[in-house]
């Protein structure tokens, strides 16, 4: 077992309102000539797209826009990114929106780099090098990409997504600037806020990082909670618990300045620490019902976090702490199942969907979803109990 962890995160954080505009000086600094800027067309009509280009162009870079970016992208979607930017030879790759579109621009930096195409480098540790400048800029607040070294595709041919991680995909600089999101439509803020909880919530509560135990001949892309990690984390869950709900409903844009800084605070703290069984289940729910990575997180995260309760009890009691809960007297099982209290109610009050059966899906495809789970054993590793298959499926049928 591990008995030291490590701690990456991008090369340069910039972070506060109107830090966009800083963009013209790191440019000019770091003497980018070509940009290939990746986002999606609703960031373009909305007037994003040019917030960003205006500095780049300031600072003399021929600008590429490709705006073909969507929700839980699919690898023939990549295919096109990675095309435009064969094309026009980008020295620096830009990706703007919210992760889908952050992590085509990573797995569109990898090719660029390293050739191949993007299915070359699924799987963990797959990029033999640093790749080409990459710059992330989020618009939304809540997948944390970033920070982070994971870039997630969805493979429609097997209905399932698929994700690319290697510490070479953390961008070399992270701009942050809440006033992005202020446009941000109220669903999006509502499933990216809940997906950086969950990020949080799981990286927190994760198998202690001197307790992973990854089998013989594997790499785990995780190192498991860890303090510094546990430090980012509880900061993430206590801004999202007092914010969340604000910069949904109310669209407040002090709330949304709390919620940017959260989710990437949750963003460094599990691209670390490790995600776990809500993500495994996730994977497969997402690629078949076609939901936001979001929607099912939140969905799955109270089933997921009264399963894992009995492991780290002391944990998710100070969850339920962070989230405002009062947990005077109560031992540290009551504190905890009342943090699972506190994130359904968070979860009803923003309108995050609460049964697989209200996305879509059948009970006859639970056991379906139990196996393709259970087959991200890597995952697996992170969560703080052990789960069978058909722990998995119970936990499927308890939220449906």
């Amino acid at each position: 077992m591990p008995s030291s962890w490590n701690f990456y995160t991008a090369d340069q954080l910039t972070f506060g309102r109107g830090s966009v505009t800083r963009l013209a000086a790191e440019a000019t600094a770091r003497d980018w000539q070509r940009a290939l800027l990746v986002t999606d067309a609703n960031l373009q009509e909305a007037g994003l797209v040019e917030t960003v280009a205006r500095p780049l162009r300031e600072a003399g870079c021929q600008l590429e826009v490709f705006d073909g970016g969507e929700a839980e992208p699919s690898i023939e979607t990549a295919s096109r990114a990675i095309e435009r930017a064969a094309g026009c030879q980008p020295d620096v790759i830009v990706g703007l929106g919210g992760g889908s579109n952050m992590d085509l621009a990573k797995i569109t930096a990898a090719v660029q780099t390293h050739g191949g195409e993007a299915g070359s480098y699924f799987g963990m540790d797959k990029i033999p090098g640093p790749v080409m400048p990459l710059v992330c800029i989020p618009t939304t607040s809540g997948t944390g990409s970033e920070v982070s070294h994971s870039a997630v595709l969805t493979d429609t041919a097997n209905q399932i997504k698929v994700s690319t991680q290697s510490n070479h995909l953390r961008p070399a600089l992270a701009l942050v600037d809440p006033e992005l999101s202020y446009s941000c439509p109220r669903q999006v803020a509502a499933d990216s806020g809940i997906d950086a909880l969950t990020h949080a919530i799981e990286a927190y509560t994760a198998v202690q990082f001197d307790k992973l135990v990854v089998p013989a001949g594997e790499k785990c892309a995780y190192e498991g909670s860890f303090p510094l990690a546990d430090c980012l984390a509880e900061k993430a869950i206590e801004l999202i618990g007092e914010n969340l709900v604000a910069a949904v409903n109310d669209a407040d844009q002090q709330a949304r300045d709390k919620m940017a800084l959260a989710a990437t605070l949750a963003g460094m703290a599990f691209s670390n620490s490790g995600v776990a069984l809500v993500h495994a289940l996730e994977y497969p729910i997402g690629g078949v019902l076609h939901c936001s990575h979001g929607a099912g997180n939140g969905l799955l995260l109270p089933y997921v976090m009264a399963f894992n309760l009995p492991a780290r009890e002391a944990a998710f009691a100070a969850v339920a702490r962070l989230l405002g809960v009062d947990t005077t007297g109560l031992s540290d099982h009551e504190a905890g199942q009342k943090g699972i209290e506190r994130v359904e109610k968070i979860r009803e009050q923003i309108g995050i969907p609460l049964r697989i059966r209200e996305l879509g899906g059948s009970e006859d495809q639970l056991p379906m979803f139990a196996e393709k789970t259970f087959a991200i054993q890597r995952l697996f590793w992170l969560n703080p109990r052990p789960a069978s298959l058909e722990d998995v499926l119970e936990i499927l049928q308890q939220a449906y």
